[in-house]
């Protein structure tokens, strides 16, 4: 087996595991890398292992690469990447998955090429197929409570049956359990764990407790 693609599928293995396990995805937005460390070790803190950086801040690279170095057990991804070249570059800067809002097949192949796992924002079963024929099995659904939120994502794995999915955009812990009733879906990410009134008044133990919720709400006992 080519290297690449070996190493390519231990690590969306590993990452499948690590999501599998937690079911939440916090997404880390910050425009001061100190700052990003703060939110990322109070998500830690709070048992959430898969962090994923978006890019939408000047400073969100160096956010990205400064986590990945300081918590190089986490898997640290990069999102809302726009193109191949964001593709290489957040790769360069130690981003261990890829998300994107949308379906790119150029950015698909860079992570391919690079043996790092992406998942694609889809909308619509027309780019499902398209994700799927370019060999992808794990996508995103964006923005997910604005496309049919779990009645889509019902519809969509009758017919995509090896698919599964990270829906993001209007979840909540509110609506968080009825999405990860759909047996399809992997992991829902969200932006209501790291929540900007707390971030602004430096009170990351808030995050912690959003964090150790989460977890709570989607791993019922």
């Amino acid at each position: 087996m080519d290297m690449t693609l070996s190493l390519g599928m231990n690590m969306t293995n590993t990452l499948i595991q690590s999501l599998e396990a937690k079911r939440v995805v916090p997404l880390v937005q910050s425009d001061d890398p100190k700052t990003a460390l703060k939110i990322a070790e109070a998500l830690l803190a709070g048992g959430l292992n898969v962090l994923e950086v978006v890019l939408r801040t000047d400073a969100a690279l160096d956010c990205l690469e400064a986590i990945a170095k300081e918590f190089p057990k986490a898997h640290v991804g990069a999102g809302t990447v726009l193109s191949a070249d964001q593709s290489i570059e957040v790769i360069r800067r130690g981003a261990s998955f890829i998300v994107s809002p949308g379906l790119d097949p150029a950015s698909v192949q860079v992570a391919n090429d690079a043996g790092v796992p992406i998942l694609p924002g889809i909308s619509t079963a027309t780019e499902l197929q398209q994700a799927w024929n370019l060999g992808l099995r794990t996508v995103k659904l964006f923005p997910a409570s604005l496309v049919g939120g779990p009645k889509m994502l019902k519809a969509l794995s009758s017919v995509f049956r090896d698919v599964r999915f990270m829906p993001t955009g209007g979840v909540s812990p509110t609506n968080l359990p009825e999405y990860l009733a759909v047996p399809a879906v992997l992991a829902c990410g969200g932006s209501w764990l790291t929540p900007a009134d707390a971030i602004a008044s430096g009170d990351f133990a808030a995050i912690t407790k959003l964090a150790k919720d989460a977890i709570a709400i989607a791993n019922p006992k």
